[in-house]
């Protein structure tokens, strides 16, 4: 639970009298979340608002703005569902603020401090309504862009719930869109290679994190993680990730293969969609990926947050993934979205190999310089 020693919004009613703010229950950089009475319906809802000194900020209330259009255009049970939109004066300026389900439950972070890496069935549930959310949002246009498990969460009876639309695109953005070319947006131990490189993200760069995340539920670690978010970018584009079973013997091969499969740097040679993995997931644990209660409840992992939010493409196959080689070969030769340079300085020897090394991490550090100033 989160306490200010000030809250200037606790007591406060907004909406043209229609809510009025209760206990702060969470919040970040951005936003502050409080649980909130709706007093037309007579129901205990969540208010996330802009930070008040962000008013002034065009990003900020740009990115707000936008996950308020998003997430009130999705409606899925496996997607917090928002109830209003609107703003109130401040200080500095309106302040906007998205009225949603309070939900009862834990985030995949907590969860994961608390009980450490999930029983490998249960991953395999949890990642399977993540994928249903994105399989709903991405028919209806919309990538995440921030699939991590801070922007999961578990309810006490196992209903997962995704979770802060605040930086996705629409798939079909033009220039003028919400992903600029060279401008990273994402978490980087969870953004795909081509989005470490600035380039546009796609459905399947969500199935990329949705692998990263997996392999964290599986594995308790990243697949990727360094000093600082150019170190991260630039593994998440040259490096490979070990197979969970590396770490963990009871984790089956065909698990193993769903993982890297994901987390392919060509998004070409990962799964087309987000269904297609689902599928994938489904076909290892028939019979276990739907109905209520599937994903396993939240169990004791960690304390609760009751909180709204905080802070594609390609034909389906009926063939398994493919399994990848894990040590006889590397796949850095696959391309990584920078024009195929990576195969070809597999064919190029050492001297080709260090001038594309160079300039992927210049590529990867212009990305994320652009990504961290805004």
């Amino acid at each position: 639970m989160v306490h200010d020693t000030h809250d200037e919004f606790a007591g406060s009613v907004f909406g043209s009298g229609r809510y009025r703010t209760l206990r702060r229950i969470g919040g970040g950089g951005m936003a502050v979340v409080h649980e909130a009475h709706d007093l037309a319906l007579d129901r205990i809802v969540a208010v996330k608002r802009l930070r008040p000194e962000l008013a002034e900020d065009g990003v900020a209330r740009s990115r707000f703005a936008r996950e308020a259009h998003h997430a009130a255009s999705l409606n899925h049970p496996a997607i917090v569902q928002v109830y209003d939109t609107g703003e109130d004066p401040g200080p500095a300026g309106p302040v906007p603020w998205i009225v949603m389900e309070l939900v009862d439950g834990v985030t995949l972070r907590a969860l994961l401090r608390h009980d450490g890496p999930l029983a490998w069935r249960r991953a395999l549930r949890i990642a399977a309504h993540v994928l249903d959310a994105l399989e709903y949002s991405h028919g209806c246009g919309i990538v995440h862009r921030d699939i991590k498990p801070v922007n999961v969460m578990v309810t006490a009876d196992g209903t997962v719930k995704v979770m802060d639309f605040g930086i996705a695109r629409t798939v079909h953005a033009g220039g003028g869109a919400l992903t600029a070319a060279g401008h990273i947006m994402g978490t980087p131990q969870y953004f795909s290679p081509e989005q470490a490189l600035g380039h546009p993200a796609t459905p399947r760069s969500d199935v990329y994190s949705v692998g990263c995340l997996l392999y964290e539920l599986l594995v308790g670690n990243v697949p990727f993680d360094g000093e600082n978010a150019i170190a991260v970018a630039y593994k998440h584009v040259r490096d490979e990730p070990l197979p969970p079973t590396a770490v963990r013997q009871d984790v089956p091969g065909a698990v193993d293969d769903l993982v890297l499969h994901a987390l392919r740097k060509d998004p070409q040679l990962r799964f087309g969609s987000a269904a297609e993995m689902r599928s994938a997931v489904a076909r290892i644990i028939p019979d276990e990926t739907s109905g209520p209660g599937a994903a396993g409840s939240a169990g004791r992992g960690g304390r609760r947050r009751r909180a709204g939010a905080a802070g594609g493409g390609g034909e389906r196959t009926r063939r398994g993934p493919e399994r990848p080689a894990r040590r006889t070969r590397s796949r850095r030769a696959e391309a990584t979205g920078a024009g195929g340079s990576g195969a070809a300085a597999a064919r190029g020897g050492p001297g080709t190999s260090a001038v594309v090394a160079a300039a992927v991490v210049l590529c990867v550090a212009l990305a994320v310089i652009a990504w961290m100033v805004g």
